[in-house]
């Protein structure tokens, strides 16, 4: 007998759920209703209205069982054998019937069974109450898809607020735009479907998609006129991450695939079983019987005639129980053949990428494209909604949607300050993206923008008349033509920071003939780039904070005759090659913080060459054609293994900053004192036993830029010491 749970739970499943249940599957649930209600009612007559009515028959019990034609009507039928070993007698159940009796008291003798059980163990060839017992298999066929409960991601998908229609009107009102920009034609007014208009966006209505088709033009949508509040751009957001987080999760394995295969042929087999032994059924349920029970010392008769009350109704609901087990099988092949029909893990989206502006959804596999093949059996709309939710343009969209609601242009023009340079400077730091009010800043010269997942230059940069510096740092940054022909024309200034010399953008190297400064900081680079060398107007490179070994290209630079300013600080270079005396224009060279050992002799020819930085190295020997430079100003040779100062190091007379600190110099020659227009000093971590006096000379020199020990400090003569620190107070005076 069925419980009332497993008759309840078939109305169990969630409505959410209903789009993963194909029309078979559906089918064959209410098909199992219908048998189950067969079932209980069959059931039900059987306890309650089952009666076997029994008359003994009149012959001489000597005589062969239906010898006398007027008895009973002649009907095939079987007589059982003798129910010795069976259990209770039916004489149990009549009253003692014997000869002397009249014919018409013997006529109105009856037994109306009420215990059918009973008897039907004395008659195994009388059908039983249980003869539907087959309808009891019901419950076991009938089970919808049970994973369907494990999989309740894409259920909520379906509940977004978060219309993709409205977000394929902006991605199509931007493909407008980059066509008007490109070809200069008429916009054209877009068109998108009625049916999208009377849709209502509640919470339990699956998310909206795309209406691809056109009925009827509608007017443009001014850029100020919002699409999105606030609510529903947050809500969207945390779909899209749930999206991501199921895909990875279900596209991993073919579990539920197999698992649908598996529980197909189930069914499909226990239909043929049940069909095959249900139907042996049809020949034992008869109306009349004859029985012949070993009773015959009780009641003095042998052959009993019998009638089954129930036996027509049960044949007729056993025929109709079997036509819905046809049925239900038929829906069993049907569903055989469509699984093994095509490959159902794989689910491609490339209709879906003809007909919208998101051409970038790819194609699923396994669980997750069996899942999309099992919706598109319910409503094939559902799938080209959910595949929005898989692009990462639609993403995009998404996120600059929200991103413009937030970064108004009011809110940006407060963040503008001025520089030490007095320009007027915007730093935007960890947003989601590049908002489109920066383009509005007319007067803005500075932009720097850090760790900033997605920058986009559109057409609109153009309006940044006054932009002249731009710092990317971590910025994965993308240009349109027509804005890089801009930032290529007025961009002087360009700093980049990465962790990767691939997430460098190819636009940043290429035809920037404009560019006057360069930075690349931190971008794993080994050799230095050879679209560096077409930039004509550079005037500064910055290669900072890389892995730059060798410098042996650094011969092309002959070819930029405006560069000054080269640094490779913070690098791993061995040796400078002696082709750098061909980069005759430079003036400042930082090589601090590297490996070099020894400082070749072409290095002190370059003409112009007024800032030289070698600290942090391993340099051993200053060369002595270090007098050769007759330009220097700035000389930092500190935190090195010198031993000795070279003396055509003091002919360079022009020398302003000379940094000698952390080496192994033991002495400081008097002619330090020919420094006349020295201004800072570094002596600090030397082996230094005193200071000549002759460095009174150096009337430019002052306490604070004097940077030595105290003892040392203390060896120059007082007049020397006086001098210094008088110098400094006046200065400080003076300052006052």
């Amino acid at each position: 007998m069925f419980t009332l749970t497993e008759v309840a739970s078939l109305n169990d499943i969630q409505p959410t759920y209903r789009i993963l249940k194909p029309w078979w599957d559906v089918f064959m649930d209410y098909l199992g209703l219908v048998m189950l209600m067969l079932a209980i009612f069959a059931m039900t007559m059987q306890i309650t209205k089952d009666q076997v009515a029994c008359l003994p028959c009149l012959e001489d019990p000597d005589e062969t069982p239906g010898a006398k034609p007027g008895s009973f009507p002649q009907q095939p039928a079987q007589v059982t054998a003798s129910t010795a070993s069976t259990g209770a007698p039916v004489a149990s159940t009549l009253p003692y019937i014997s000869k002397d009796l009249p014919d018409e008291a013997v006529h109105e003798i009856h037994t109306t069974q009420q215990h059918t059980a009973g008897l039907s163990e004395s008659y195994p060839n009388q059908p039983q109450p249980t003869g539907i017992k087959p309808i009891w298999t019901i419950n076991s066929i009938s089970s919808s898809t049970k994973y369907v409960t494990t999989l309740p991601c894409p259920g909520r998908c379906f509940e977004s607020p978060w219309t993709t229609k409205a977000l394929s009107e902006t991605a199509c009102e931007d493909s407008e735009e980059n066509k008007q920009r490109l070809t200069g034609t008429s916009s054209v007014p877009k068109r998108v479907s009625l049916e999208g208009k009377d849709e209502s966006v509640t919470s339990s209505t699956p998310m909206l998609g795309v209406k691809f088709s056109a009925d009827k033009p509608i007017a443009e949508v001014p850029s100020s006129m919002t699409i999105l509040d606030k609510k529903d751009g947050e809500q969207a957001k945390a779909l899209f991450e749930k999206v991501r987080k199921f895909r990875a999760h279900v596209e991993d394995s073919d579990f539920i695939y197999k698992l649908y295969v598996a529980q197909t042929i189930v069914k499909t087999v226990k239909f043929i079983l049940i069909l095959s032994y249900t139907s042996t059924f049809m020949a034992k349920i008869n109306f009349k019987h004859q029985c012949e029970p070993d009773i015959k010392q009780l009641t003095g008769y042998t052959l009993f005639y019998c009638t089954h009350n129930m036996a027509f109704m049960l044949n007729k609901l056993l025929i109709s129980y079997m036509a819905l087990i046809l049925i239900y099988g038929m829906a069993c092949l049907y569903s055989l053949f469509w699984v093994f029909r095509r490959p159902l893990k794989e689910y491609s989206f490339e209709k879906v990428r003809e007909e919208s502006s998101f051409s970038d959804i790819p194609d699923v596999k396994n669980d997750f494209a069996f899942l999309l093949h099992m919706v598109d059996q319910y409503d094939q709309l559902y799938s080209k909604r959910f595949g929005v939710f898989l692009s990462e343009v639609s993403e995009n969209k998404l996120r600059e949607i929200s991103l413009n609601h937030e970064w108004t242009f009011e809110k940006l023009r407060q963040l503008v300050s001025r520089n030490t340079q007095d320009q007027q400077e915007l730093h935007l730091f960890m947003i989601s993206g590049l908002p489109n009010a920066v383009f509005d800043l007319t007067d803005l010269e500075v932009l720097k923008l850090e760790l900033i997942p997605e920058v986009r230059f559109t057409a609109k940069v153009s309006q940044m008349t006054s932009l002249q510096e731009l710092h990317l740092c971590h910025c994965p940054a993308k240009v349109e033509q027509t804005g890089f022909a801009f930032l290529r024309d007025h961009l002087r200034c360009l700093h980049v920071k990465f962790t990767d010399v691939a997430e460098i953008p190819a636009w940043v190297l290429k035809k920037m003939t404009n560019l006057i400064e360069l930075e690349l900081h931190s971008c794993e680079i080994e050799r230095i780039p050879h679209a560096i060398f077409s930039l004509t107007n550079l005037q500064e490179l910055d290669l900072k904070s890389n892995n730059i070994r060798t410098i042996e290209e650094i011969i092309s630079f002959q070819h930029i005759k405006r560069l000054t300013c080269l640094k490779l600080w913070h690098n791993k270079i061995i040796t400078i090659p002696s082709s750098i005396v061909q980069v005759k224009s430079l003036e400042s060279l930082h090589l601090s913080h590297n490996k070099l050992e020894s400082l070749p002799p072409a290095l002190f020819v370059l003409p112009k060459l007024r800032h030289l930085d070698v600290s942090h190295n391993s340099i051993s020997v200053l060369p002595p054609d270090v007098g050769l430079l007759h330009n220097l100003q700035h000389l930092a040779i500190n935190s090195n293994k010198l031993e000795v100062l070279p003396k055509p190091l003091f002919r360079c007379t022009k020398l302003k900053v000379l940094c000698l600190g952390q080496n192994a110099l033991t002495v400081l020659p008097e002619t330090v004192g020919q420094l006349v227009q020295l201004t800072q000093l570094e002596l600090r971590g030397n082996c230094l036993d005193r200071l000549p006096a002759l460095l009174g000379n150096c009337r430019l020199l002052r306490k604070n830029g004097l940077v030595v020990e105290d003892h040392l400090f203390d060896t120059l003569p007082v007049e020397v010491k006086e001098s210094i620190s008088r110098e400094t107070n006046v200065s400080f005076t003076s300052g006052l």
